[in-house]
This record gives C-alpha cells, sequence and structure tokens, in this order.
C-alpha cells in the first residue's frame, strides 16, 4: 500500500458541505488501496479573523501568543473533518503539527522545519485509519508552538511527504494547476501539464501564488512527485517534477508579477569595501528583504545604491537609513513607490540568447519604462509602474507564444 499526502486549502474546506467533499475524496482514496494522510489550512478566512480578534486587544501582540492563536484555526478543520469521516464509516485520527512530529527552529511566524518524528504517524496508518494534520504549524525543540509563515501548509504537506516517502504530494486549491501566468488577470492564460520544479520555484518566488517557495524548495530537494490540482472539478492538474516535459517546445514557459514593490536609493555612499556590507546588514538585522540590488559609480567615486523593498516595509527601511546616516556617511536617500516587477521565466533560456532583448523590445513597444532589471539561468525581471503591470504581463506573455491560441496555431502546425 502505497503513501500518498494531500493538501486542501482554506477555500477547499471553507464550509461544512465542502468539508464533507474531502472526506469523501480521501475515503475514495483509502478504497483504491492507499495509505493517506491529509493536511489541511484553516476553514475560509478564519485566521484573518484571529488577526483581527488580537488586533482589538493590542497594537503590538506577542509573536509566541499569536502562534498559539492562529494555530486553533486548522485544528478546528482537522477535528471537523475526522468528524465526517467517521460518519462515513472511515476510521480517522485528527493531530496538530506538533502530534504529528513536525520540529521547527525556535522562531514565531516564520519557523522553518527542522525535523519531522515519523513514529506516531505510521502507527496510525498501520492501523488503516485516515490521519489528518493540522498544516502550518509545529514544535520548536523547546516545546513552544510555532507557525510556518506564509503558505505554510503546502509546506507541511510536502515536507511529510519526504518524511513518510509518499509517493505523491497533491496539493489542492481552487484552481485545476499551474497556468502559464495568473488566469484572473491574463485572460489568454492557461494551464501547463508539467513544470520543472526550478521553473515552478523561479515563478514562486517572482509572485505566483499557487504554491510557497518554501514548499517547491522541499520538493525538489528530497524528489518529491508534487501534483497541483482542483478541489472543485474532476480534471489533470499540473505536475512539478525535477524535468517537465518540453512538449510545447517554449523559451518561455510562463509569466508572473508582483506589486506594492517600492526602490530606495541611497546615494554617494562612500566606495569602501564593507559599504555594501553595513547597509545591508543593517536592513537584514530587522527583518527587511531585499529583492534587486544596483550599484552605480559617481562621478565624484562615490557609489549609489539602489534596491527594491515590499512597500510595506518603506516606513521602516527609511527610518533605519535615516537613524544611521552618520555609520553610513551618504549624501541623501529617496524612494519611488507605486512599482511592479514582470517577470517571465523558463528553462529554455539558458540556451537561447536574446530573451532579454526581446522583452525590452516588447515593452518599448507598449511603452513601458524599466527602472531595474534583474536576471538568473532561467529568469528576467523588469521593474515596471504599477499601473502598466497587467498590459506589460498580457503582451509579454503574448509575445513568447503562452497564450491560449498560439499554442493552438503550434499544434496545428505540428500535424500538418
Amino acid at each position: 500500500m502505497a503513501t500518498i499526502v494531500q493538501k486542501f486549502g482554506g477555500t477547499s474546506v471553507g464550509d461544512t458541505d465542502k468539508i464533507k467533499r474531502v472526506a469523501q475524496g480521501i475515503k475514495q482514496r483509502m478504497d483504491e488501496g492507499h495509505k493517506v494522510v491529509t493536511v489541511v489550512s484553516a476553514m475560509g478566512k478564519s485566521t484573518d479573523k484571529l488577526v483581527e480578534l488580537a488586533d482589538e486587544i493590542t497594537e503590538d501582540p506577542d509573536p509566541r501568543e499569536m502562534d498559539m492563536l492562529l494555530t486553533t484555526g486548522e485544528q478546528v478543520t482537522i477535528s471537523l473533518v475526522v468528524m465526517a469521516l467517521k460518519e462515513i464509516g472511515v476510521d480517522a485520527v485528527s493531530l496538530t503539527g506538533w502530534q504529528a512530529g513536525i520540529v521547527t527552529e525556535e522562531v514565531y511566524q516564520d519557523a522553518r522545519i527542522t525535523d519531522i518524528q515519523t513514529e506516531t504517524l505510521d502507527q496510525h496508518l498501520n492501523e488503516g485509519k485516515a490521519v489528518l494534520v493540522a498544516g502550518f504549524q509545529g514544535v520548536s525543540e523547546e516545546g513552544n508552538i510555532t507557525t510556518l509563515g506564509r503558505g505554510g501548509s503546502d509546506t507541511t504537506a510536502v515536507a511529510l511527504a519526504a518524511a513518510l516517502d509518499a509517493e505523491s504530494c497533491s496539493i489542492y486549491t481552487d484552481v485545476t494547476g499551474v497556468y502559464t501566468s495568473d488566469p484572473r488577470y491574463v485572460k489568454n492564460a492557461r494551464q501547463l501539464s508539467s513544470i520543472s520544479y526550478d521553473e515552478m520555484l523561479e515563478l514562486a518566488y517572482l509572485g505566483a501564488g499557487v504554491l510557497h517557495p518554501r514548499a517547491v524548495e522541499f520538493a525538489k530537494n528530497y524528489n518529491v512527485k508534487l501534483v497541483v490540482r482542483s478541489s472543485m472539478e474532476n480534471v489533470e492538474g499540473t505536475i512539478v517534477e525535477e524535468e517537465a516535459s518540453m512538449e510545447q517546445n517554449l523559451t518561455v514557459r510562463g509569466l508572473a508579477f508582483d506589486d506594492n514593490i517600492t526602490k530606495v536609493t541611497v546615494e554617494r555612499l562612500p566606495n569602501h569595501y564593507d559599504t555594501m556590507s553595513n547597509l545591508f546588514k543593517l536592513l537584514s538585522e530587522e527583518g527587511i528583504n531585499i529583492d534587486i540590488i544596483i550599484q552605480q559609480m559617481t562621478s565624484d567615486h562615490g557609489i549609489n545604491v539602489s534596491f527594491t523593498i515590499d512597500s510595506s516595509k518603506l516606513g521602516k527601511t527609511m527610518d533605519l537609513i535615516h537613524a544611521n546616516r552618520e555609520t553610513l556617511c551618504y549624501s541623501e536617500v529617496h524612494h519611488e513607490s507605486s512599482l511592479s516587477k514582470v517577470s517571465i521565466v523558463g528553462s529554455g533560456m539558458i540556451s537561447n540568447p536574446g530573451v532579454a532583448a526581446d522583452m525590452f523590445k516588447v515593452l518599448a513597444e507598449e511603452e513601458v519604462a524599466i527602472k531595474m532589471v534583474s536576471t538568473s539561468e532561467i529568469a528576467v525581471s523588469s521593474v515596471v509602474p504599477e499601473k502598466d503591470m497587467i498590459r506589460a504581463s498580457e503582451a509579454l506573455h503574448s509575445f513568447f507564444g503562452l497564450d491560449a491560441q498560439e499554442q493552438e496555431k503550434i499544434e496545428l502546425a505540428k500535424q500538418a
């Protein structure tokens, strides 16, 4: 009997009817002869409601107590799913993250998994039970309850699949799979049958919300077969694997975009070996993530440094830089907000030079200003005005042959 792990997000367990549907799906997998571990998120918007309750109490909630509070959402879901399973004659057990043996570092609100002790899971599975595990949570070696941060339930599922040597890990969501871009905004986006770990990881980091980067990292590191599929429709999903089938023969496989980006520029810093280290260590110690970085020499042999941050961190960033002006020795600092990042991704870029030039040509034809650029082996990102983000994305999506209509033309040409 092969073990499979599956995960259902908040919208998939948003009410009792959906919970009953999930229970029926678990029963079906067990009837097919599988051992089944199911990870669930909190129901619907219940996590947001818990955050609102905390905000009514204090403007600065203690991180440890926030983790204690937020983990209750998933506990509600696992118990209800087990009740639904028992109602249809399936023996089942619910486990919190710590009961399931998920050990994390001692970090609140964004902990990383350090170990999974599978003895309890193995015992229940060998007894023929369906196992429901609360996603998004674990316990530190010091015994404190922790949460895994944004997308934590995805990470829980993939980590469990790796620890249990599962046959596969299915992520059930409100879309049918991974798309060439976000179909809510790019009208001709289409579903991919497969995508590589590296491509999915780049898309996840660059703003595609279907999978969390940390979950994809786990899948890649432990070679977990990952499938993204719909919890509402019985259709084929998207397989995330080491080498995706390249039936489309496309250089670019997907497009992602991300808004709420601000560019910060610090001018005339001293041209010393430790200048960059001092600046970015200061920001990292306060938990400010930096994305794109550009350094330029000035005419008086100083340096200007520009970098992008999430716009929500702007106030904190500017306060830190102003407070450390004497240490950093810069002349002035300024910022530009209302920006976004548009990125194209594809492993085919490695052997196809000129992709960046094509991207810039398309943006020029659309009269979209490029503020900053970053590249990797399989991705090119351009920072552009937020007002132009969707228009730029649709133009790039079409140019690189990602539209559904373009793919139909390619398939017809092959048949001819």
